[in-house]
C-alpha cells in the first residue's frame, strides 16, 4: 500500500481537520455510486478509505510515524527482540500452530494472550493459524456528516400536529410528522438524510421552532385566548363563536359575566406525549364602545351596580 499521507495528498504534519477535509473531498469524487463505470475509481476509493482509517486513528498514526507498523497496519517486525531475535526456534506443531517450546520451553504459555497483545486480536483461527491480517480489526468506514435544519412551525399546526413539509439539502421534500409534546427546541432525527459517506449517509437533525400567534398563547399544554365580548353578551349571556387551533366552536357565556372570567374548552390545547390533550382557556374581555349615545344615556340614569371595589377597602 502506498504511503497514506501521499494517498490523501497531505503533509506528514497535517492536522486531524486537514486529514478529514482531504478525505471527504476525495471520497466524494471517488465514491462508487458516482463512478459506476470506472473500476479504477473504486480501487482508488478503497485506498483512500484505508489511508484515512489509519491516519484518523491517533494510535495507529503514531505507530506508523515511528515505523512500528506499515501502511496496512501490520507490524514491521513482529518477531524482534524478546523472541530470540531471529524468529522462532523449532517449528510448527502438527496442527500448523506454534508450540510453547518454541518460546524457550516455557510451560503454560497462552498463545492467544501473546498474539492478542502483539496484534490487538486473538490467534487460533482454523488449524491454529491467525485470523485475517494477524487479528487486525478493521474500523467500519465512516458515515457521512449529520446535517442540521431549523423548521419554523405555525402555532396552530404545532398544537394540532399538522404534518410539515421540509426541503432537504439535496432538493428532496418530505412531509414531517410532528411528535406529541412538540415545542420550540424539540429535535427530530431523520435517519440517512444527511451527507453521503463511504459507510453510508449521516442523519438530518431537525430543530423545531414554534412560531408565536397573534391571539393564541401557550400555557404548558393549554392554549390561552382573550375573547372580546359585548356588554349585551356579558349581561344576557348566550352562545358565542370562539376560534380554536383547529376550527371555531360555540361557547356559552354565562349570564352576568364580568371581564376576566375564564371558561374552559376541554381537549382544544396541545397534544401530550401520553396521548391526552390540553385545554383551551378562554378569558372574557368586555368591550365598551367609545361613542355610544344610547349606552351613555342609560348609564347616566342607572344607579345599580354597587361598589365593585368594596373588598379592596376603598
Amino acid at each position: 500500500m502506498a504511503d497514506p499521507y501521499s494517498t490523501l495528498g497531505v503533509a506528514r504534519g497535517a492536522s486531524e481537520a486537514e486529514i478529514k477535509k482531504a478525505y471527504r473531498k476525495l471520497a466524494k469524487e471517488l465514491h462508487p455510486d458516482r463512478n459506476q463505470d470506472n473500476p479504477k475509481a473504486a480501487e482508488r476509493f478503497s485506498q483512500v478509505t484505508n489511508a484515512y482509517d489509519l491516519l484518523s486513528d491517533k494510535d495507529k498514526r503514531a505507530r506508523f510515524d515511528r515505523g512500528e507498523i506499515d501502511a496496512d497496519g501490520n507490524p514491521t517486525s513482529p518477531f524482534g527482540a524478546g523472541f530470540g531475535g531471529g524468529g522462532f526456534a523449532g517449528g510448527r506443531s502438527a496442527g500448523g500452530g506454534f508450540r510453547s517450546e518454541d518460546f524457550g520451553g516455557a510451560e503454560g504459555v497462552d498463545m492467544s494472550d501473546i498474539f492478542e497483545g502483539l496484534f490487538g486480536g486473538r490467534a487460533g483461527g482454523p488449524g491454529g493459524g491467525f485470523s485475517s491480517g494477524f487479528g487486525r480489526r478493521q474500523r467500519a468506514a465512516p458515515r457521512g456528516e449529520n446535517v442540521a435544519y431549523r423548521l419554523r412551525v405555525p402555532f396552530v399546526d404545532a398544537a394540532a400536529l399538522e404534518p410539515q413539509r421540509i426541503t432537504l439539502a439535496d432538493g428532496k421534500t418530505i412531509d414531517l410528522k410532528l411528535p406529541p409534546g412538540v415545542e420550540t427546541g424539540t429535535q427530530m432525527r431523520l435517519s440517512g438524510k444527511g451527507e453521503q459517506g463511504p459507510g453510508g449517509a449521516g442523519d438530518a437533525i431537525v430543530t423545531i421552532d414554534v412560531q408565536p400567534h397573534r391571539f393564541f398563547t401557550r400555557d404548558g399544554d393549554d392554549v390561552r385566548l382573550d375573547l372580546p365580548i359585548t356588554l349585551a353578551e356579558a349581561v344576557n349571556g348566550g352562545p358565542v363563536k370562539v376560534p380554536t387551533v383547529q376550527k371555531p366552536v360555540m361557547l356559552t357565556v354565562p349570564k352576568g359575566s364580568s371581564s376576566g372570567r375564564t371558561l374552559r374548552l376541554k381537549g382544544k390545547g396541545f397534544h401530550r406525549k401520553d396521548g391526552t390533550r390540553g385545554d383551551q382557556l378562554v378569558t372574557l374581555m368586555i368591550q365598551i364602545p367609545a361613542d355610544d349615545a344610547a349606552l351613555a344615556s342609560f348609564v347616566e340614569g342607572w344607579s345599580g351596580g354597587g361598589n365593585p371595589r368594596a373588598d379592596m377597602g376603598v
